[in-house]
């Protein structure tokens, strides 16, 4: 058996083309969806990705609100502006690029954002609501993941699902949706990270196997059983003097090994990777309709 490949880049064209028909429609009505993005310092990968999210919003009619601040900006600076963007009507989500400088307070920043325009999902607010099951912004990862199982006719209710990985942006989050009395959960789930005892005891048994450790090789093919649907989340840096750059992309699988065994597989790159920003755009869609209600 070799496994079928979920492209991540064709699911997420998709819904993208379904989210440019949504923000035309809503320009008939009046309502531009409008995203603030707010970058403080000069991280290469932070403005590698803020780019990729200004050029997403381009391509499906979302207005763009650009904020690139010096690396020596002040705590209450930052603060000052987006007491600014939560008062703005024109703004429906206000995404904060982090890692911050250190000399500001992260989590000083992200409860300073009006849930009602947290459109990454991680102030507790909404944090809270996706837990009880109520509605609210869900994290842009863990949600591109159920879109990818979803939109790919993977079965998630009754589904033995085992997730590797525990992170406040990945792993819990994503076993909480899919824990929930609704048609994107009813699954069975199981967390396993560092300090779990038979790692491949737990991931043996799974149906869908879901890699976030930030680790090469986690998931190697005697661990995962045949017919399994495997996730990988991971993005790592392998070494590789074949490359001109010095090193390649790898994900938390074994891929070449475990696509053998598997029925379907995400690549890396290619898979979960253009998902985020898909469901960032979903979610700055989703508050521009609020707006009409």
């Amino acid at each position: 058996m070799t496994a079928q490949i979920i492209d991540g880049k064709q699911v997420a064209a998709e819904m993208r083309a379904e989210l440019k028909e949504k923000v035309a429609e809503l320009k008939t009505q009046g309502v531009t969806p409008g995203l603030a993005v707010v970058l403080v310092g000069e991280d290469p990968a932070s403005k590698s990705y803020v780019t990729a999210k200004e050029r997403a919003c381009e391509e499906i009619g979302v207005f763009s609100n650009d904020n690139r601040l010096v690396a020596d900006t002040q705590e209450e600076d930052l603060l000052a502006l987006i007491d600014k963007l939560n008062k703005d009507p024109k703004i429906n989500g206000i995404l904060v690029q982090l890692p911050l400088p250190k000399h500001i307070d992260e989590d000083k920043i992200l409860l300073a954002i009006d849930p009602a325009k947290d459109v990454d999902g991680f102030h507790p607010v909404n944090v809270g609501k996706m837990v009880v099951g109520q509605d609210a912004f869900l994290p842009c990862t863990p949600h591109g993941i159920i879109q990818l199982l979803l939109r790919s006719n993977v079965k998630l209710e009754g589904a033995e699902v085992v997730i590797v990985g525990r992170s406040n942006i990945v792993g819990k989050p994503l076993a909480s949706m899919l824990i929930q009395k609704s048609p994107t959960g009813n699954a069975t789930v199981t967390v396993c990270h560092t300090r779990t005892k038979n790692m491949a005891e737990h991931v043996k048994r799974a149906d869908i196997v879901i890699a976030a450790a930030g680790w090469p090789n986690t998931i190697t093919a005697d661990m995962v059983k045949d017919g399994a649907v495997v996730i990988d989340v991971g993005v790592n840096r392998v070494e590789d003097a074949t490359k001109k750059r010095g090193y390649r992309l790898a994900g938390d699988v074994d891929f070449e090994a475990v696509k053998e065994k598997a029925s379907l597989i995400t690549p890396v790159p290619g898979g979960v990777g253009p998902m985020t920003i898909t469901m960032l755009l979903y979610n700055t869609v989703q508050s521009a309709e609020k707006t009409l209600q």
